[in-house]
């Protein structure tokens, strides 16, 4: 049990740590914040095993699973809805039914597995089980959104029009969902304007992507005018679309257009949510107004809604951004006196913070104590530490904990230490830590690619850069790979290696996409061979790659 006495001092000590009343009085009130927030009611169970091989209880188990978010790791709630499937495909008996095979799949489709997901509903064709709008309108989400495989996507829509299993608001909104996150904003108002000729009217999951797409694009007129015309027509915009209109206004530093918006919710038949609120806030933290963004917290109050992690995190964001970081840090270390559940997330917020004011040595006292607490890291936490030892000098023993087996890392921190070494001209101790972490299982991407072979050719290290690219070839071609190494070559005057390169790729089969063309003709220009007598050398370049191409 917490000590009063404890949490009395901790505050005090807070107290010294604020520079102005102002800041003493943010502190506080994020404690009374963080506290009230740790003490709201524990998640609900999920429910029992099923007893029978019903598909309705292994189907209510499942999406309870789905649902229950990943505090295990990445994936792992669509993981056990998929041991479930297997399981109930496994039984005798009652078999699955088309809802059991659309929630596997639809969870791993939210799990970023499409290649899973698209596997649970083949075994869904082949175990004779047929689709019906929701499945076909899961794969038209694996297509468009996961994947943007948009050809496909459009076939699996014919096929349901064909097969009498007519596509719904659902399935046409998903499309445009995927459309618009691709950019294609223009072919996303064509399905709209083919939803209402087949007489499927829109709602407003319907227009969402589009206002969002909009507001991507810097078109905010655009989407309030949107906006203007779902309500002209009866589609009322939901919260979830006036959300994103919120975060584009805050993005612009509009904050009185926004005190607008909500002022005129009731009016419009809308209701501010905590996602509006959380939105709203973490704008004014960024333009230094946290004394609004806690003010909001109270209004959030009065209208039923409590603050939620996210939103606690955006406060504590700004507490580093307008006070100090290490008052911040000193929240974190007495946050069990103070009765707040801080997570990893508030962790990694604060040092990440204390990077920005290069207190190395913060950072990995905080680090200390989160993992003394038994939190788990997670890839930031890493990448922000393995920064900070980096920083502080201390590369072996930034190599230590990537090599510990208490702690599960990942590319994002070895590229991390990969990139340390590259700068400070340790290039091929870089190359050595990245065979250690090949041999570890974990797969590089193009950022290690890059960072690799541009320190090895900063170095002169050529054939070990070559040497690289001839083992990355097994896994397929590493556009990243080639293009640093055709930059060094051309940057170091190497035409006749670079020829012998292209024409060794080539004849591997790998084929040269207009990315490549793209590359080589950039690093021809920045070294100056497109101007003046050494044009035929850009030109010879190019031929031979085009005559291999038309073999």
């Amino acid at each position: 049990m917490r000590s009063p006495s404890r949490a009395i001092a901790c505050l005090l000590h807070l107290r010294r740590l604020s520079t102005t009343p102002r800041d003493h009085l943010l502190l506080l009130r994020f404690a009374a914040v963080a506290k009230e927030l740790s003490e709201q009611p524990p998640t609900p169970p999920l429910p029992p095993r099923p007893r029978s091989p019903h598909p309705y209880d292994y189907n209510r188990l499942m999406s309870a699973h789905a649902s229950s978010g990943d505090g295990d790791g990445p994936g792992a709630g669509a993981a056990r809805a998929l041991h479930l499937l297997d399981e109930m495909r496994s039984l005798l008996g009652r078999r699955p039914d088309t809802a059991c095979f659309t929630t596997a799949a639809a969870a791993l489709s939210s799990a970023s597995e499409p290649g899973a997901a698209i596997a649970v509903l083949n075994a869904m064709a082949n175990d004779g089980v047929a689709p019906d709008a929701v499945a076909c309108t899961v794969l038209v989400g694996v297509y468009a959104c996961r994947l943007q495989w948009f050809d496909a996507a459009y076939e699996v829509v014919r096929w349901m029009a064909d097969n009498g299993v007519a596509p719904d608001v659902v399935t046409y909104s998903t499309l445009i969902s995927g459309l618009c996150s691709a950019g294609r904003v223009a072919e996303a108002l064509g399905v709209l304007d083919l939803m209402l000729e087949q007489g499927c009217q829109p709602n407003a999951h319907t227009y969402t992507p589009i206002v969002h797409a909009y507001c991507v694009s810097g078109m905010v007129h655009e989407a309030k005018q949107l906006l203007e015309t779902m309500n002209a027509a009866g589609f009322a915009p939901s919260t979830a679309t006036y959300n994103v209109l919120v975060e584009a206004l805050c993005k612009a530093g509009a904050f009185k257009e926004v005190d607008e918006l909500l002022g005129e919710s009731r009016a419009k038949g809308w209701s501010p949510d905590t996602i509006t609120y959380s939105t709203y806030m973490d704008g004014l933290c960024k333009a230094g107004r946290v004394d609004k963004s806690f003010a909001l917290v109270d209004k959030m109050l009065l209208e039923g809604l409590r603050p939620n992690e996210i939103t606690l995190n955006i406060l504590l964001d700004g507490i580093c951004r307008t006070s100090n970081a290490w008052a911040a840090k000193r929240l974190l270390e007495c946050s069990t006196e103070i009765g707040w559940h801080a997570n990893v997330v508030n962790y990694n917020t604060v040092m990440r913070r204390l990077c920005d004011e290069r207190r190395w040595l913060a950072v990995i006292k905080l680090f200390v104590d989160m993992v003394k607490k038994g939190m788990a890291p997670n890839t930031w936490t890493f990448s922000i530490v393995v920064h900070s030892l980096c920083k502080l000098g201390r590369i072996h023993e930034a190599l230590y904990l990537l090599r510990s087996e208490d702690f599960v890392v990942d590319v994002v921190a070895y590229n991390t230490l990969i990139r340390h070494l590259s700068f400070l001209g340790k290039a091929y101790e870089a190359y050595l830590v990245l065979h250690e972490m090949t041999e570890k299982g974990i797969t590089p991407n193009d950022i290690t690619d890059s960072l690799v072979v541009d320190g090895l050719f900063r170095e002169g290290n050529f054939l070990v850069a070559v040497s690289y690219l001839n083992l990355s070839l097994e896994g397929g071609l590493s556009r990243s790979a080639v293009s640093s190494i055709v930059r060094g070559l051309i940057a170091g005057g190497r035409i006749h290696e670079l020829h012998t390169l292209i024409d060794w790729i080539l004849g591997q089969g790998f084929i040269v996409d207009v990315y490549m063309y793209q590359e080589l003709i950039i690093a021809f220009c920045k070294k100056g061979y497109c101007r003046g007598t050494e044009m035929y050398k850009v030109s010879h370049t190019l031929e031979r790659m085009l005559r291999h191409d038309t073999h």
